[in-house]
């Protein structure tokens, strides 16, 4: 049996349904029933109705409120899956993985837990978590997004074949796209605005020492950086989960950071709204009645599933790896990245490259588990990052899924 149950009826959800659906015509005992659940059953619906229309699949779809344990365990029973893929909100995390714990089923998620009322997210929660799925028999897979998730396993590709050891690590994120909009996010607007607007930390380890993470104010540093299909672009420095466990995992890492590209416009309606107090995620009494500004600001916004359309341009996310080489010829530097299409994406999927980049490697993730690809150490269970898994599957299904990489060795190591 690989029958899963999607929980999240976003862009990344939708992806992820028909990369699934695609992936099941050819060979449908990877996912042999595909379910789809969220709080708005519509969203769902829509969905399944595009995966029907392309591919034919059949995907049912239900309303549930993640966070409410007891109705969530009661699906999970009806539906008996063998995987909960959770593309919800980074908010029910906790709640969705004691679903599991409670029904003994599989989880994979894209982004590490985050409480509601504090801009802080942190691997901590799940991975406390890992004796009770151990215990359980049943595996959970974080971060399997982009980044977390491709960019982590790009590290650990490179460590593989080309370095023996990562002295330094830097992920670049750039959205080359154009939307339209004055201003627009694309993926969750709450979640990307509480990540920009705290402050950065990046890894550092002096000679010896145990290594710390170093924080700087938010979107503090910048650098301008070249991207392959984008052009140039100015790229910020901020905190991502990735270099939590990458740091974890890549214990002689000198350096890890990571960078993310921003326009003019973008910063400068940023910088407005923060200044205003739109971006607060603590709560205010507006005419009697109690509503948290950057919520209110997300109901406003244009939902990131609707830029489809119009999104033009690409995507260029990757790595560059410094260290020793395996071959044993010194130091070497290689720059690994995929480049994605916005149009192409919203041909293929009906949704833009920022969904398409996530929702793909969730479907990937997903695979890794229900073919036995990816298990733990021993096969017993337990709560795993993708760093700790064999890179070479993983990546053999990007290149024929939608999500091709190239990988070159650079002349030296950034400049910056």
């Amino acid at each position: 049996m690989s029958k899963v149950l999607v929980i999240g009826a976003g862009g990344v959800g939708s992806v992820a349904v028909h990369k699934m659906a695609q992936v099941s015509l050819g060979n449908a005992g990877i996912f042999s029933e595909i379910h789809l659940a969220s709080r708005t059953k519509s969203k769902c619906d829509a969905i399944a109705k595009s995966v029907k229309q392309r591919t034919g699949v059949d995907v049912p779809t239900y309303a549930i409120d993640a966070e409410e344990i007891t109705e969530l365990v009661k699906l999970i029973e009806q539906i008996q899956p063998r995987l909960i893929v959770n593309l919800a909100l980074p908010y029910q995390d906790l709640a969705i993985m004691e679903g599991c714990l409670r029904t003994g089923v599989d989880y994979l998620d894209t982004a590490n837990y985050e409480p509601r009322d504090e801009a802080k997210f942190e691997y901590k929660w799940q991975w406390d978590l890992h004796g009770r799925f151990r215990e359980k028999g049943i595996t959970a897979l974080l971060g399997s997004g982009f980044d977390p998730g491709v960019t982590s396993v790009f590290a650990m590709w490179l460590k593989k074949h080309k370095l023996k050891t990562i002295r330094t690590l830097d992920i670049l994120d750039c959205n080359g796209g154009d939307h339209g909009q004055a201003f627009a996010t694309n993926f969750n607007p709450e979640i990307n605005i509480r990540e920009i607007t705290a402050p950065a930390r990046h890894w550092e380890k002096k000679a010896g020492g145990n290594g710390q993470f170093v924080e700087t104010p938010a979107m503090g540093v910048k650098q301008q950086f070249t991207f392959e299909g984008v052009g140039e672009k100015t790229m910020y420095m901020m905190y991502h989960e990735e270099l939590e466990s990458l740091s974890r995992f890549i214990p002689e890492m000198e350096r890890a950071r990571f960078w993310m590209t921003f326009g003019e416009e973008y910063i400068k309606h940023l910088n407005v709204l923060q200044n205003v107090g739109m971006t607060r995620i603590d709560p205010v009494i507006y005419e009697g009645h109690e509503i948290v500004p950057l919520q209110f600001l997300k109901a406003v916004l244009p939902e990131p599933a609707s830029l489809g359309p119009t999104t033009k341009g690409k995507t260029n996310i990757g790595d560059i790896a410094t260290g020793e080489a395996l071959d044993g010829s010194g130091e070497k530097t290689f720059y690994i990245k995929n480049i994605c299409d916005h149009e192409a994406a919203y041909e293929e999927t009906g949704n833009q490259a920022v969904s398409y980049t996530t929702g793909v490697p969730a479907m990937i993730g997903a695979a890794m588990m229900l073919t036995g690809a990816w298990k733990g150490a021993d096969g017993q269970g337990g709560v795993f990052n993708m760093e700790e898994f064999d890179p070479d599957p993983f990546m053999a299904m990007l290149n024929e899924h939608g999500l091709p990489w190239s990988v070159e060795e650079l002349d030296g190591p950034v400049e910056f």
